[in-house]
């Protein structure tokens, strides 16, 4: 079967059959098919395209070369497949994706070469092997993390009768006391007790109001969070869309995704003070599809792909394992709230939160599912 036989009994398949999705499209992993000799590439599956974040149409065409950086390994190992030393290898190695570089770091993983029914044709195949480590360390951060809400919510509801008793305690104390002077000092017990009380408020907040859900334009959310950052600042900050404008409405509730990644895009803009005064501050919004996700050991067919990415020094070392936790801020006097309000908003979406952070590069990245109904409708 030649190349072009192949791609159109893909198309054909998908033609007669639409209810009968070609075998490849419903792999987890990535699969592309290319010519051996020419490695002149003419199919991707959905999770391919999402790897290598290109669609299905620009990737035809393409060389293998033109997607992947130079690797000897894999050279080698397509050599040996074409050749006929064996009919399929595998191997562990390192690849690094060219098309928008920015996005994608070297990742190690796990690749199969293996030779169709035409000789011509090869197939390779490949999932990150740290997605199972990765998978692991989510959880067993979403867990601590859900300790730890629930440790500040008890500790947080003890606070808050004592703390209106030595509100109230002042204010009595204020109009018994003969010289104004002395005033001065209840006004610090009362403005403090205010501080605390808001701080209090903040953490019971996302439990008090309820979850209403809704069907939500992602993109008028972002640039809502968009317009309120610019407003606060003005000047020396560029706040970047990077949409797929073809993405349906996610259910959810509004107000509280528009809060999330406003605290994140605001911390961002906070972290860029000094990008900001040289006029080189950029915070890039980020939508896509992710195909065949699992979150929270749960596997959906499609997700929302969500990125906030700031060109700014990084979240420092001593932190970055910690900033979901209340009361963790990098930034001098910072509340430490906003990630972790940030995170139980999502969590209240079904979704995930993650965090990479490098200097001059920080990526906070969001994955909401969409559900049955959103996909029927």
């Amino acid at each position: 079967m030649s190349a072009g036989l192949l791609r159109n009994s893909f198309k054909g398949a998908a033609s007669a059959a639409p209810f009968v999705p070609n075998l490849l499209d419903q792999l987890p992993n990535a699969v592309i098919v290319f010519d051996g000799v020419t490695k002149l590439l003419f199919y991707a599956n959905p999770a391919a395209e999402s790897a290598l974040d290109l669609s299905r149409k620009v990737i035809e065409g393409h060389l293998l070369s033109e997607l992947f950086a130079e690797n000897n390994a894999l050279n080698q190992m397509i050599a040996e497949v074409t050749d006929g030393v064996t009919a399929a290898q595998r191997q562990e190695m390192v690849l690094h994706v060219l098309p928008n570089a920015i996005h994608h770091e070297a990742s190690a993983a796990h690749v199969v070469i293996a030779l169709l029914e035409d000789p011509a044709l090869v197939m390779m195949e490949w999932f990150p092997i740290d997605q199972q480590l990765r998978s692991e360390r989510d959880e067993r951060v979403t867990q601590q993390v859900e300790a730890n809400k629930q440790l500040m919510r008890n500790l947080a509801h003890e606070i808050k009768n004592p703390l209106g008793g030595i509100r109230g305690a002042a204010q009595l104390l204020e109009f018994e006391l003969p010289e104004k002077g002395l005033r001065e000092y209840t006004q610090v017990i009362i403005k403090e007790s205010d501080r605390l009380q808001g701080l209090v408020d903040r953490l019971l907040a996302p439990h008090r109001k309820a979850h209403t859900v809704e069907l939500v334009n992602v993109h008028e959310a972002l640039e809502r969070v968009r317009s309120l950052v610019l407003a606060e600042f003005p000047k020396g900050l560029r706040i970047n869309r990077n949409y797929d404008t073809s993405l349906p409405d996610i259910l959810g509730d509004k107000e509280q995704l528009i809060q999330a990644v406003l605290n994140i895009a605001h911390n961002a803009a906070q972290a860029l003070s000094e990008e900001i005064r040289r006029g080189s501050a950029v915070i890039e919004l980020r939508t896509r599809v992710a195909r065949s996700v699992t979150i929270a050991k749960q596997r959906y067919k499609l997700a929302l792909d969500l990125h906030v990415i700031d060109n700014g020094p990084g979240i420092p070392d001593d932190i970055r394992d910690r900033i979901f936790f209340p009361l963790v801020s990098g930034r001098e006097g910072g509340s430490g709230l906003g990630l972790t309000l940030a995170q139980t908003f999502i969590q209240q979406h079904q979704g995930f939160i993650a965090c990479e952070s490098r200097p001059g590069n920080t990526d906070f990245h969001i994955q909401i599912p969409y559900r049955t109904q959103e996909i029927s409708a």
